[in-house]
């Protein structure tokens, strides 16, 4: 068991494809915050201060939370990590979605979804990090995974 109590056991598929899914959503777009960083100022709340650093350092900590999905005694940690900083980005999306004139190449609609996506998104973590209640089946296994071969 681990420091949060939650034990350490081979992922199932279902699982690891959560962990692939969360690597690649945040090393892409941890890489996005260095090579588009204007394009992600523009959408920073225009009442923080160090606008660019603050893509910087949320890029910064997008790329450790996907190193850290890598590593499994890391998973959990990077899984808070990556659940803190999903809700702390989360104005930059709802400012998009209330100046979507200034995202003219993005449809409204699109910019909306992303808000309840984040929910998603933060299951997706919750899930691939190891963070959730595992439930244990009849078979021994657990999240979903199955000692039967297809």
């Amino acid at each position: 068991m681990s420091a949060f109590g939650i034990g350490r056991e081979t992922p199932g598929r279902w699982r690891l494809a959560a962990i692939a899914f969360v690597i690649l959503w945040f090393g892409l777009g941890g890489i996005a915050h260095f090579v588009f960083t204007d394009a992600l100022v523009a959408i920073v709340p225009s009442g923080l201060p160090w606008r660019r650093e603050a893509v910087w350092i949320t890029g910064a900590f997008e790329l450790l939370g996907a190193v850290g999905l890598l590593l499994p005694r890391k998973r959990p940690l990077a899984g808070i990590g990556l659940i803190l900083l999903t809700i702390c980005v989360t104005p930059a999306n709802v400012t998009m979605w209330l100046h979507a004139e200034r995202y003219a190449a993005i449809p409204e609609w699109l910019l909306l979804a992303r808000l309840p996506f984040q929910l998603v998104l933060l299951a997706f973590i919750t899930f691939a990090a190891g963070l959730a209640p595992s439930r244990h089946r009849a078979d021994g296994n657990q999240d979903g995974s199955s000692s039967r071969m297809p």
